[in-house]
């Protein structure tokens, strides 16, 4: 069977390498993919937003089955649009994917069918905003409505920072039009918890929790980023905290959307933060988070491609889902700088084979001239696996550090909150 894989990140590359493991997958196309993956897919096209050069691609090619994966392609209806065309696609269509789309939206959701979240205020004005926060109480979270590339969230600890969270979002546009609305929410304290799980719309079947680093640097300083690193499965995240988050959270999410009439199939990702009054959603997103997808999925023992396959005909019910014992860990390159400006343009060079059996999953890389050189801020990101923690996150250091490009930083202390949290020194 002929798969396209729409992006070109970290996410779709641990995606491609996933469903290469199913034989009935003969041939893999990435649009557009990206230096990296190139060498385990082939890589057409230039931007995953470009909705009717997918389509097109699709046809010509004749390909059977579709994954789209970033938010963006979803959000502007790629499923819709590969669906007219007879093509089976795994990921929510336009009318579901605006889960994500619109922070408002989802937020309304929750807040309709007592879905247990942070208290908020919806704002189209800036002045109206600034108003609130005068008597608002702080530290608060100010969000843009859409999707501003997991960066559109900002935690303002003083009053001034909300104030300037403000205008930057809404007149200066930071985020483009994603902030011509915004969102102000209580601070919420508590681990938080990455879930990402498979749902037919029906039926919800979570994976292996994970733990993301958002901040740029050590010690959780610094920006907002897509994300430094991650570990799975998260501490935090206990069997009796997954039963809750089961009955008051995952399925009744599902079950509001059907009765919205905008039934969800795909990768549904929850957010979630574990604060003293339980467990609460910070976000939703459509798909696949990155970089939790690069922990998640080598830890999965079942075959990704036939798991898909039955979320798309509403058959997960009866398909097995199952998950390696041990844990995993995943180390971000980036580029100095990042999430703000930075240099790229820097040659990649990694041995053949990584320590302790460790995986790379290019992110931003492209080839000039025969070499692999560096063209994002994520550059990659180095995943082992281990049996314990610990391990897992020694091995994804020991091997991080066989891979080499010129301006390259990482945080050192992913996996170190987890650590904690497992009272292991």
């Amino acid at each position: 069977m002929k798969v396209l894989v729409v992006g070109g990140g970290g996410r779709e590359h641990a995606l491609i390498k996933k469903l290469k493991e199913n034989p009935l997958v003969t041939e893999i196309f990435a649009y557009p993919g990206n230096g990296g993956i190139a060498a385990d897919a082939v890589c057409v096209g230039t931007s995953a937003t470009d909705i009717d050069g997918i389509v097109e691609f699709a046809k010509n090619e004749k390909i059977d089955y579709a994954v789209v994966t970033p938010d963006d392609p979803l959000i502007l209806g790629a499923v819709d649009a590969l669906n007219e065309i007879g093509v089976p696609c795994f990921g929510p269509e336009k009318k579901a994917a605006i889960i994500e789309g619109s922070k408002i939206f989802s937020k309304n959701l929750m807040k309709k069918y007592g879905i247990p979240t942070a208290a908020y205020e919806v704002f189209e004005n800036p002045a109206d905003a600034l108003e609130y926060l005068k008597t608002a109480p702080i530290p608060a979270v100010v969000k843009a409505d859409g999707p501003a590339l997991g960066k559109g969230v900002i935690i303002a600890e003083t009053r001034e920072d909300a104030y300037r969270a403000v205008e930057s979002m809404m007149n200066d546009r930071i985020f483009g039009a994603s902030g011509t609305k915004i969102v102000i929410e209580e601070f919420l304290t508590g681990p938080e918890v990455s879930v990402l799980s498979f749902t037919d719309g029906k039926t919800v079947v979570p994976m292996v929790s994970s733990m993301d680093h958002k901040r740029a640097l050590d010690g959780d300083k610094g920006l907002n980023t897509g994300g430094m690193g991650t570990v799975a499965p998260n501490p935090y995240y206990t069997e009796e905290v997954a039963k809750e988050c089961m009955e008051k959270i995952f399925l009744p999410t599902v079950d509001a959307m059907n009765k919205e009439g905008r039934t969800f199939k795909g990768c549904l990702y929850f957010g979630l933060m574990i604060t003293p009054d339980g467990p609460k959603v910070i976000e939703y997103n459509c798909r696949f988070g990155d970089p939790e997808t690069q922990v998640v999925l080598p830890l999965l023992e079942s075959d990704l491609f036939t798991v898909m396959r039955a979320v798309t005909d509403g058959r997960l019910a009866e398909t097995e889902v199952k998950f390696k014992d041990g844990c995993a860990c995943c180390v971000i390159l980036a580029s100095d700088g990042y999430p703000q400006k930075y240099q790229t343009g820097f040659p990649i060079t990694a041995p053949g084979t990584l320590p302790h059996g460790a995986e790379i999953f290019y992110a931003g890389a492209k080839n000039k001239d025969g070499v692999l050189v560096s063209a994002g801020g994520r550059v990659l990101g180095v995943t082992a696996l281990a049996d314990d923690l610990k391990t897992a996150v020694e091995y994804a250091y020991d091997a991080a550090g066989t891979v080499h490009f010129e301006n390259a930083r990482m945080r050192s202390d992913i996996g170190a909150r987890a650590l904690a949290a497992e009272d292991i020194d």
